[in-house]
């Protein structure tokens, strides 16, 4: 016998023994680490099963093809990541291990619903439909990958009873590919990371003021021109020069292949097109949709766009044959139609609208939007499909029609505009843009990646209440589901989008299938960490700020520097080292606040564990020395007005990472508090120039008259109009590429102890913002 084949078969005894209540010095049986929680789980104590690299499944049932196609992807994931050669057999195959039936008379919840009984040997997924057979494998999958898994070794799956189905029909992800367009295959990675999160809806965003992306072969003009705008600010990276066009549509034959790809995991694509606004890229094609009659560029800014397409009969006959080929290549019977964010300053200033508003018995531009949508949500209903939009117009006082499901963004005020539309009698998806908005960063450390500000962490998230306060029981049936957005204006590529996405969707996985009597964020801490593991393992690049250390570093008692460490979650252990070595489950555990001489100079390293050893962050590092409290990164400094920075990444280096930047858009001004000047004599800034993207943020913009032609940045003591302590003229930087260093002597700085700084860039925002990457002062 091999020695490779004796060695797998003690792994295996040893393994058995083990579950089997034999004393050894093998593996232990593993608790169940399931995410979504399911409905109900049963541990019962007994005899474990213990899955080898050998094991067969067994399809039996109702919709055999079917079901052994999926059976089958399931084998091929957990032999690709598992190790594990599991191997389909056939029905009547009595030696399988695992086996998956679908009968109609199943006693479960639902045709999504599932039950998984593991013992005597064996594990069964039963289901009413193949819909709940894959989300029984998806479980199934989970059992295989418990905490500590090794690849390649016998899974052992703890004996008992789990009985689940999801909370809410509609548990989606909006994917915006109008701003930033992704990859069929990226899209269909996504699509696969998806339904192992238990998501059965993806929303696609597919026009918008930025990009027109799907092939109406009627209005050719929409992708010939409409999927294309002029390469601007980090767009000229995506494409290699300034001269050449971020470009991007989907052909026919790649919805079809998304569609099939998705269903086949059971996840509905749901297409988004919006209307009347998000149009200038319909309008740049076909000027006669817009209400000037003139041509705009495809937008190179974010933001809100006033060119709406304009409300007469010619443009709904544009809207119904679009909608009629997007009815064609996608059976969803949901059709999302916007609604939101339309600036009406065309329609207002259009004599023509007017009239037509004031014809119709209208009382304002709102209620002539109500009337445009209306007309698209009847075209709709009448070929058997349902109409989603936005809940902007119940904000606005308006209605919307009686046949559209309402997805409501505007989350404050405990949700009053959803309880709005549930009490029309509207069914709900919640996605409060306040915790359910994706492309929001995640925290507030200084390596944390571009997103839009506010920050919406994973306690937020999971936070989310999904039904109003002061809904009743009848209300509450009217919420039909849960939505996370990802707007793409600052996802520019695939890796990105992971980020954002990952860990989050655990959260909003759980949100939308567990039941809520289940949902405890401790419980949730506790099984993040194997699903980490998962997404290491599927090749995910999840954010891992809701772990990592923060560095809080103050002064200290004789000259010292006092360091606090935490993490935003306050799970696991954080362990450190002080000799730039990276931190192992080893090295010494944090327990209190640090204390080193600052004339030392040493590197402080810190990552989190979890309990049972696994690592949940990547090492940060903090850098200690006498310079360090004299010194502060712009993420950590505040803005002038309060509000929370956007997080935008800067140009790329020749060398190293690219840069990210925290800024108040079109405000130029930062503030440390208590800033340490005694003795400092001079001062060094680090800047760059970000391309000005912000559309109607213009009206906002914060104009500061310039001393110089290029400008200059100013820094002021204890207010922005306090003594001048140091001016920087901004000629070196004008069209350097990445940052440039200035320095100058500091002024008399007005008494003794630590200022209040504002610091500040002159000129206007709109011909390209000043970002400020690090302020440092010396003795």
């Amino acid at each position: 016998m091999k020695r490779a084949t004796i060695i797998r078969l003690l792994v295996f005894a040893a393994a058995w023994l083990a579950v089997a209540g034999v004393a050894t010095g093998g593996p232990v049986v593993p608790a169940w680490s399931l995410l979504p929680q399911p409905a109900k789980t049963q541990p019962d104590g007994g005899i474990a099963v213990v899955i080898d690299g050998n094991a067969a499944i067994a399809v039996r049932g109702a919709d055999g093809p079917q079901v052994r196609a999926m059976v089958e992807r399931f084998a091929q994931r957990v032999n690709a990541i598992r190790g594990l050669r599991l191997h389909v057999a056939k029905a009547d195959d009595t030696n399988a291990v695992i086996n998956f039936e679908v009968d109609p008379r199943a006693d479960v919840v639902g045709d999504a619903g599932y039950r998984i009984v593991v013992g005597d040997r064996r594990i069964a997924v039963s289901a009413r439909t193949p819909e709940g057979a894959f989300y029984g494998g998806v479980t199934l999958w989970q059992l295989l990958t418990p905490p500590g898994w090794t690849r390649g070794e016998p899974a052992v799956v703890a004996s008992g009873v789990i009985d689940d189905h999801p909370r809410f029909a509609w548990r989606a992800l909006l994917l915006d590919s109008g701003r930033h367009f992704q990859s069929v295959a990226d899209i269909k990675r996504l699509i696969d990371w998806m339904s192992l999160d238990k998501l059965n809806v993806l929303l696609w965003h597919l026009t918008e003021d930025q990009g027109w992306r799907l092939e109406i072969p009627k209005y050719p003009e929409l992708t010939k021109i409409g999927a294309c705008r002029k390469a601007v600010g980090l767009d000229i990276e995506l494409t290699g020069s300034p001269d050449k066009p971020y470009c991007g549509f989907y052909t026919e034959a790649e919805i079809h292949d998304v569609v099939k790809y998705a269903a086949a995991r059971f996840v509905t694509i749901v297409p988004g097109i919006d209307l009347p606004g998000h149009s200038q890229a319909a309008v740049a094609s076909y000027p006669w949709l817009g209400v000037t009659g003139q041509r705009p560029e495809v937008w190179t800014d974010w933001g809100i766009s006033p060119w709406l397409l304009k409300p007469d009969a010619r443009t709904l006959r544009f809207v119904d044959d679009v909608l009629d080929e997007v009815m064609r290549l996608f059976p969803s019977k949901y059709i999302s139609i916007g609604g939101d964010e339309a600036d009406k300053q065309q329609w207002n200033a259009s004599p023509e609208v007017q009239a037509q508003m004031h014809r119709l018995g209208l009382a304002n531009m709102d209620q002539l939007q109500g009337w445009f949508t209306q007309q698209v949500a009847d075209h709709l209903v009448k070929r058997g499909r349902i109409p989603v939009g936005w809940d902007d117009e119940l904000v606005a006082g308006a209605t919307l029609p009686a046949s559209e499901v309402v997805m409501s963004w505007h989350g404050n005020d405990d949700g009053r505009v959803a309880l709005t539309a549930v009490r029309q009698a509207h069914d709900v998806v919640m996605t409060p843009q306040e915790s359910l908005y994706f492309d929001h960063y995640q925290s507030d450390l200084p390596d944390e990646w571009p997103g839009q500000p506010p920050p919406v962490t994973l306690r937020q998230a999971y936070d989310t209440a999904v039904v109003p306060p002061g809904a009743s029981a009848a209300e509450a049936r009217r919420i039909i589901g849960v939505q996370a957005c990802l707007w793409s204006e600052l996802l520019t590529d695939f890796a990105r989008v992971q980020h954002a996405l990952f860990p989050r969707i655990a959260a909003l996985a759980e949100l939308g299938w567990s039941p809520a009597g289940t949902r405890d964020w401790d419980g949730f801490l506790a099984r993040m960490p194997a699903e980490l593991a998962r997404y290491r393992a599927l090749g995910i690049d999840y954010a891992d700020g809701a772990f990592a250390p923060a560095f809080d570093v103050g002064a200290g008692p004789d000259g010292a520097l006092r360091v606090a460490l935490s993490n935003q979650t306050g799970y696991g252990d954080i362990r450190y080292t002080s000799d730039g070595s990276a931190p192992t489950l080893e090295s010494t555990k944090y327990v209190q606040p640090l204390e080193f001489p600052a004339r030392d100079k040493l590197l402080l390293r810190a990552a989190a564990f979890a309990p049972d050893g696994i690592a949940l962050s990547a090492p940060r590092t903090q850098l200690l020395d006498a310079g360090t409290l004299l010194g502060r990164d712009g993420s950590r400094l505040a803005t002038c007005s309060g509000n929370p920075g956007m997080r935008l990444a800067g140009n790329r280096p020749v060398r190293g990472m690219r840069p990210v930047y925290s800024v108040d858009v079109g405000n130029m001004c930062w503030r440390w508090q208590h800033a340490p000047l005694d003795g400092a004599r001079r001062v060094r800034l680090t800047v760059g120039r970000v391309a000005w993207r912000f559309g109607d943020e213009a009206r906002d913009a914060v104009v500061r008259p310039k001393a110089s032609v290029a400008g200059e940045f100013q820094i002021h003591a204890d207010s922005c109009k306090g003594p001048l302590l140091a001016n920087l003229p901004l000629a070196p930087a004008v069209g350097a590429t990445g940052r440039t260093t200035l320095e100058a002597d500091l002024g008399t700085v007005p008494g003794a102890g630590a200022h209040d700084l504002c610091i500040f860039a002159t000129g206007d925002p709109r011909d390209g913002q000043w970002v400020l990457a690090r302020i440092a002062f010396s003795k």
